[in-house]
């Protein structure tokens, strides 16, 4: 019985209610271009459509009577879906990336995270620094917070500390977010790069932006490669 409920409400009518499904006696008729009808019955309404080769599409259902317009529904429900699309794109989507260290990672490896780093704020992400403890190491913890404290002073002229570094079990973790400034830089980059590729012709509508999803795979990788990285800098520091 829970299926058939669930495949019931998966194929009720959509909440925009278009032509025949208005089922109230009568509407406020508004035009595409802002043209009063005035108020009519849903019939009369639906003839008015009928003739003009359109919908009779209701806007506003909460209104007495609820307002309808009329209009092309394929072109409205195409410029909602691309409205949303904008807004989207004007989100900022803050994601956290983390960097794992051990206490014994050596220099080099650490300005390798460093610059990971620095990459993945000025991508507007959040970076958390995980400095992982094995065995005896937790009993001093000294050299993990000298290790924070350098990458904190490192990326300062672009972080804010959302989490100063704090043991979490058998970790030392520290989280970074990015400053406004740099949130808003990227946002008008964006903002300038589609303005580009609009006048190249290309098309900017598309949901894909395939620039994210490139530094993404990027990012992973980085991030998979952590664990590797400090053992072989055990194994052969430099």
């Amino acid at each position: 019985m829970a299926t058939d409920r669930r495949n019931f409400r998966d194929t009720r009518a959509p909440q925009i209610r278009v032509n025949h499904r208005i089922r109230v006696p009568e509407v406020r008729v508004v035009l595409d271009d802002g043209t009063m009808l005035g108020v009519l019955t849903t019939q009369q309404a639906l003839r008015e459509a009928e003739e003009r080769g359109l919908d009779l599409v209701e806007v506003n259902p909460k209104a007495t009577p609820p307002v309808c317009k009329i209009l092309d529904f394929g072109k409205f429900k195409y410029e909602e879906k691309k409205r949303a699309r904008e807004a989207r794109r004007k989100q900022t989507v803050v994601e956290v990336k983390e960097l794992k260290l051990r206490p014994k990672t050596d220099d080099h490896d650490l300005e390798v995270k460093l610059r990971a780093a620095r990459r993945f704020i000025e991508a507007g992400n959040k970076v958390k620094f995980t400095v992982r403890f094995r065995g005896r190491e937790i009993a001093h913890p000294e050299r993990a917070r000298m290790q924070l404290d350098y990458l904190r002073e490192k990326t300062d002229d672009l972080t804010i500390v959302e989490q100063h570094a704090t043991m979490e079990a058998r970790a030392m973790s520290l989280i970074l977010s990015p400053k406004p400034f740099v949130l808003q830089k990227l946002a008008s980059d964006r903002a300038k790069e589609r303005a580009a590729r609009r006048a190249r012709g290309e098309d900017v509508d598309a949901d894909n932006e395939p620039d994210d999803e490139e530094l993404d795979d990027t990012e992973n990788d980085t991030d998979d490669d952590d664990d590797d990285d400090d053992d072989e800098a055990e194994k052969a520091p430099e």
